[in-house]
């Protein structure tokens, strides 16, 4: 299983904006959902061993899984009504008790923190980095939870939260990408192998 964490800071916690306006109005969710559809699309399918979770705010977290989910296309708008489907749910969402909006995805009451303390135990986790060590050169990628901020870097509060859990501080390659990119560069070096079977 791969898990991606991708932090979400100005998404709004409403499903009140406009699908029209994702950079603007949505707090660069166009952003965010080019993430999520490429940490589960491949040519002509799915990834059915990812789990993507998308943490709203630090208020909410939305969580996608490969092996149940549906109506998922190659194109921002329609990842972006997933979300906010979600957020129409989310008086559902009671206690550690998640809103369940459609087939595969999930909305929680939780922040980055009980995110992370959820999906922790579930791998290696990794804070994908430009100051960390080259992916070619890690080993021990069992099962990776790799964590993203969306536009904005990493706060000083999920900096401290990050270094109670990481196991490793990768990057990806001499060039800083956007986070669909490095999303798409992780899976490519996992299904090769570390560049080594194709």
């Amino acid at each position: 299983m791969r898990h991606f964490v991708l932090l979400g800071h100005e998404v709004p916690t409403e499903p009140d904006f406009s699908l029209d306006d994702l950079a603007g109005g949505a707090g660069r969710l166009d952003a965010l959902c080019r993430s999520i559809t490429a940490s589960f699309v491949t040519s002509h399918g799915i990834r059915e061993d990812v789990r993507t979770h998308l943490v709203v705010q630090d208020e909410l977290t939305i969580t996608f899984d490969g092996s149940d989910l549906r109506r998922l296309n190659p194109d921002e708008r329609s990842t972006a009504a997933l979300v906010r489907n979600a957020l129409e749910h989310r008086d559902e969402a009671i206690g550690a008790l998640p809103a369940e909006p459609s087939p595969g995805v999930e909305l929680y009451r939780r922040g980055f923190e009980g995110t992370l303390e959820e999906v922790a135990d579930e791998g290696t986790v990794v804070q994908l980095h430009e100051d960390g060590e080259a992916m070619v050169d890690a080993g021990g990628l069992e099962n990776p939870v790799f964590v993203l901020s969306d536009h904005r870097d990493f706060t000083d509060d999920e900096e401290r939260l990050l270094e109670g859990v990481v196991d490793q501080r990768l990057r990806l390659g001499p060039e800083l990408l956007h986070a669909d990119q490095a999303i798409t560069v992780a899976h490519h070096y996992l299904d090769t192998g570390g560049y080594e079977q194709f």
